[in-house]
């Protein structure tokens, strides 16, 4: 979606907003620039590393990739900045520079060429500040040299940008540690000249300090209002951003007997020691990643809670019809499976979340109650049952949300699509609001959900940046920004959610706001993570109600979001009606409750 008018009064009024990364596909990087590129919500600068790529740019001369990139493990994209074939990967740092750039309106060949020489210059600084002081430029050439006054100079940074509008994306590629001999598949940059790296020029230097030493330099060159920076873990390993089951982070194996050791399914009960739960709670490999995320010891689960987290819990006969409903369609609905503390006030309402491609889970997140049992086969009559209850129950909003499925080509987006379709034949006045994965990222397979025209698009974030490894390990930050900036790109509402009381600083959740509003999202909830077994992560403290109105005023009136609903007890789908309607209008509005 556009930004409001309250967005575009905002714009350029914060401070750099510096984050890394990680490790993140190229596709996913360039969709995630063209975001906050278009969206003019303030000044960021990506830091990243890629998987093995070569790029075109619009300029590139196909004659320069020597060999297929696919035959050395190398993706190949066509990307919209200026220059010609690049190599990025392991070992190299990205940095992404999306920037509101001092010049005339419209940019012009001068504004570019101060932009170009004012990225070199952050590269030169930082080289400088890890010992490699003999680099600059070499006349006529892009990007940053060593020794570019001697008889050898040789290319340690490629330098390669895009102006629009007076606005800048793309940047440049430092090489830190990478396969140089990855550079022989291509003609770097056109150029037929050595390439070097600052592992090859003997600085022994971690990725970590080379981004430490760019972030300086690019706070003195371009943070107007200071820095804000956040980063995602920086330890990372083969198995993050892939599928695996609650069990195997147990450590054992996962069983669909209904005495197995299987935690998260609904109605099981496992005995701590059985899980491998730690003394002070949670399993030792979630303990672990709390640990290198910073986070210290948190409550013990009997602890108890503050009063305005006792939500009421009625069984009238409007909850017993809601469920009666359901329980005859066969279907699962996320507010049980979940254990949601509004299924009480949402189901008097009539109102429920449905939960689409079965009811397990093929990721194990730290926080989360459904079952992540090998999962069953999909139900083809599902789509039509859900419709069929969503007349029934006469609603005006209804919100589906799925579990995730890695395990399916398409990661379960064809059920989304199939129900939207069902829902709109039998009830087509009916609001839907999806709940959607991030499918792997796979764009593609996002289009399908898309296609069939959802209302609202929601995927959670669920956390900070340096929480996700240890609450969401096979999930990403950039990944799930990216699925929303795609989503807002293709002119839908847009909607997140993120969870605290997990050991984030409040710094980091208007970080993390700032992202989401950044790529154009209209909708955020924020609530108080409650921990549904020993098992699972801990809660590391109570967040007070003021913080919720602190955090909803700070979106709409400081970020322009749409609509903010925070309270300890709101949940992705509370109160989802109101938000929609909310964000459809044109003034920004807060619910903290």
């Amino acid at each position: 979606m556009s930004q409001s008018p309250a967005a575009a009064e905002l714009a350029g009024s914060g401070p750099l907003r510096v984050r890394w990364l990680g490790t993140v596909s190229y596709r996913e990087a360039l969709d995630l620039q063209r975001a906050l590129f278009t969206e003019r919500r303030g000044d960021w600068l990506l830091l990243v590393e890629h998987p093995h790529v070569v790029t075109l740019g619009v300029r590139a001369d196909r004659a320069h990739l020597r060999v297929d990139p696919a035959s050395v493990g190398a993706e190949l994209v066509e990307a919209d900045r200026g220059g010609d074939v690049t190599y990025h990967g392991p070992g190299q740092l990205v940095g992404y520079p999306i920037l509101d750039v001092p010049g005339r309106r419209g940019g012009g060949m001068a504004d570019t060429v101060a932009h170009v020489t004012a990225v070199e210059d952050v590269v030169i600084d930082a080289l400088a500040a890890v010992g490699l002081t003999d680099v600059g430029r070499l006349r006529g050439l892009p990007g940053v040299w060593v020794e570019p006054t001697g008889t050898a100079p040789r290319k340690i940074a490629a330098v390669g940008v895009r102006i629009s509008r007076g606005r800048s994306m793309h940047g440049f590629a430092l090489n830190v540690a990478p396969d140089l001999s990855m550079f022989d598949a291509i003609v770097p940059c056109g150029l037929d000249r050595p390439v070097t790296s600052l592992a090859a020029e003997g600085i022994d230097v971690t990725m970590r300090h080379v981004v430490d030493a760019v972030v300086d330099a690019a706070g003195r060159r371009w943070a107007r209002r200071g820095i804000e920076r956040a980063e995602v873990v920086w330890r990372h390993t083969p198995e993050d951003l892939s599928a695996f089951t609650l069990a195997a982070e147990q450590g054992g194996s996962a069983t669909d007997t209904a005495g197995g050791a299987v935690l998260g399914a609904v109605g099981v009960s496992v005995a701590p020691a059985a899980a491998g739960v730690t003394a002070g709670g949670t399993t030792p490999r979630r303990r672990r990643r709390l640990t290198e995320a910073g986070v210290a010891e948190g409550l013990q689960i009997a602890t108890r809670k503050p009063e305005w987290l006792r939500a009421p819990v009625r069984h009238d006969a409007d909850v017993l019809a809601t469920r009666a409903q359901v329980r005859a369609a066969g279907l699962v609905t996320v507010c049980e499976e979940a254990g949601c503390p509004n299924l009480s006030e949402c189901w008097s309402a009539g109102t429920a979340t449905f939960m689409l491609n079965g009811e397990r889970c093929t990721r194990a997140c730290g926080f989360c109650l459904v079952d992540t049992r090998h999962p069953a086969p999909l139900d083809p009559g599902e789509p039509e049952r859900v419709a069929d209850a969503v007349a029934a129950m006469g609603l005006e909003h209804a919100v589906l949300t799925a579990v995730a499925r890695d395990d399916l080509p398409d990661g379960g987006a064809s059920g989304f699509a199939r129900t939207i379709e069902a829902i709109r034949r039998r009830s087509p006045t009916t609001r839907i609001e999806v709940l959607i994965p991030d499918v792997r990222g796979d764009a593609g397979a996002l289009d399908v959900v898309l296609a069939a025209s959802p209302d609202v698009v929601n995927h959670n974030l669920e956390t900070v940046a340096r929480l996700q490894r240890a609450v969401r390990p096979s999930a990403g930050y950039a990944r799930s920004l990216t699925v929303l900036a795609r989503a807002g790109a293709a002119g839908f509402v847009t909607k997140s959610g993120l969870m605290v009381g997990l050991g984030e600083r409040p710094e980091e959740v208007r970080a993390a706001m700032a992202d989401l509003a950044g790529v154009g999202v209209d909708i955020v909830t924020v609530g108080q993570y409650l921990r549904p077994t020993d098992a699972h992560l801990p809660v590391v403290r109570w967040v007070p109600p003021a913080e919720f109105d602190a955090l909803a005023r700070f979106g709409v009136e400081e970020l322009g979001l749409a609509h903010v609903e925070a309270s300890p007890l709101t949940r992705s789908s509370y109160h989802a009606a109101d938000a929609a309607s909310a964000a459809a209008g044109s003034t920004p509005q807060l619910a903290a409750r």
